[in-house]
């Protein structure tokens, strides 16, 4: 019916998946621990009807702790920024506003519960946040646990938190933030921001992993108030709640891991001992998925392909939104030149990873004061970036160090770096680029491709497919002519 609020896990009937799976089938049958890597590519079409009710719940949690009263433009940006938030909020959503310190409370609404957005709570709910006052500590894990608390109550489908702090999580054992983490995992998404000097990004992405959101960061604290409306834009588009993935390895064969590589880094932990996987919130968007599994080619034929798992996608509550299962394969092969390639997709989202690894490095040595070191892994970086065509990373890159020689990982490291600039780029480094768009094409039920329709380029050397903006080949590092 038009204009009722759907429940939990229903979803229109317009809405359509799609899955597109890309792999190199061939595994050496000699291998110790051979293990097949594929990327699935999920696509969500159709969220956009209209005639629905809200399917948010909402709660800012805002850090009012003592470092957030200095310089005083903080503060006033975190209340900006909540502000605009609430003013983007449609009627009947569910929300509420913490304020954060070594505890938690309630400061709108007054009463228990959250409040329905209307132009009066909006109004009030403003005025709340801008009477916040800072002091204290900062426990986020008593935050999360406030906000989990609050969301329980809704039977809103999209459960959302966006926490805002400026420091460290220096009174973790009054909540242990891990115990917190498990216990939320699944629940609610979480976006995470950090403003000021004195945060830390591995900690907003170990929440943000676990909560299947992201984390972002200002240089700027009047930069905050835009990006909160830009992410809430974004977020009312999420209209499905949750789109299952459920892996079936065949006899002989095991699911090693499922994780979110692109448009951000997140955990995924099987649900109930299966090997189903719940992933949450989705508008109209593609996500990418890195499946790992482990095969044992004994007693197997070779030389043809064969079935290694099956994937399912489902929408739940939509019996008509589900995909039928679709294959991996593997092909056990004698043949070096074969088995030492790489998917595309697989060697981009691994050089991802090896990009993150090279910054958190770099940051670690910058704290221990072993400039050299941090200098060298941010050219490891540099390279990296440039050999996948990141742009935007190494734009970030060159915000840290002058870049003489991106190929060659000649780098200097700018004197002017402080320790809040590598938290920046730590929190950044979680946003991946899309990679390259090419797959089998199975099970493709709607366009799975890159986001602007930016085509996969095919290699001459070994017919790999690479991305559009590669400058070589990630399977046999054949460079592309003409590219810079």
């Amino acid at each position: 019916m038009d204009g009722e609020t759907p429940k939990a896990g229903e979803a229109t009937a317009q809405v359509a998946v799609g899955l597109e799976i890309s792999q190199w089938k061939y595994l050496s049958s000699e291998a110790e621990d051979p293990q097949m890597h594929v990327i699935l590519s999920v696509r969500v079409n159709g969220t956009e009807g209209g005639g629905r009710g809200p399917v948010l719940a909402q709660v800012l949690a805002v850090d009012c702790s003592s470092s957030m009263t200095w310089p005083p433009e903080k503060l006033h940006a975190a209340q900006q920024a909540a502000a605009a938030a609430i003013r983007m909020l449609p009627d009947g959503t569910p929300f509420a506003v913490v304020r954060g310190n070594e505890k938690a409370a309630v400061v709108y609404p007054d009463t228990l519960g959250m409040a329905r957005a209307d132009d009066r709570s909006r109004a009030a709910a403003e005025r709340a946040v801008h009477r916040l006052v800072a002091g204290g500590g900062t426990c986020i894990g008593a935050w999360l646990d406030l906000s989990h608390r609050l969301l329980a109550e809704q039977d809103a489908p999209v459960g959302h938190v966006l926490l805002l702090t400026d420091g460290m999580n220096q009174h973790d054992e009054q909540m242990p933030l891990a115990e917190v983490l498990e216990n939320c995992a699944g629940d609610f998404v979480c976006d995470a921001w950090g403003i000021g000097d004195g945060w830390d990004g591995r900690e907003l992405l170990r929440i943000t992993s676990r909560l299947h959101g992201s984390a972002s960061s200002v240089h700027e604290e009047a930069a905050l108030p835009a990006e909160y409306e830009k992410l809430m834009e974004r977020l009312l588009t999420k209209t499905v709640p949750e789109v299952e993935i459920t892996v079936t390895p065949t006899p002989g064969a095991a699911v090693r891991y499922l994780k979110q590589v692109y448009p951000t880094e997140a955990q995924l932990i099987p649900e109930d001992g299966t090997q189903r996987f719940v992933t949450r919130a989705w508008g109209d968007e593609t996500r990418r998925y890195q499946l790992c599994l482990s095969a044992d080619p004994a007693a197997r034929p070779r030389h043809e392909d064969l079935q290694l798992a099956v994937v399912d996608i489902e929408v739940p509550g939509s019996a008509e939104v589900r995909l039928p299962p679709q294959p991996c394969v593997v092909h056990w092969t004698d043949n070096p030149a074969l088995s030492a390639r790489t998917d595309a997709q697989v060697e981009h989202f691994e050089h991802h990873q090896r990009l993150g690894e090279a910054i958190a490095t770099a940051t670690d040595a910058h704290r221990r004061g072993e400039r050299d070191l941090a200098e060298r892994n941010l050219g490891w970086a540099v390279r990296l970036a440039h050999a996948m065509g990141a742009d935007q990373q190494l734009g970030r890159l060159a915000r840290l160090v002058e870049i003489d020689d991106a190929r060659a990982a000649q780098v200097r490291l700018r004197s002017e770096v402080t320790a809040v600039d590598f938290e920046h780029l730590i929190t950044a480094s979680s946003q991946s680029s899309y990679g390259p768009a090419s797959g089998t094409g199975v099970g493709s039920a709607t366009d799975a491709g890159g986001p602007g329709g930016r085509a996969a380029v095919q290699c001459p050397s070994c017919s790999q497919q690479a991305p559009a903006t590669a400058r070589f080949c990630p399977s046999c590092r054949h460079r592309f002519t003409g590219r810079p």
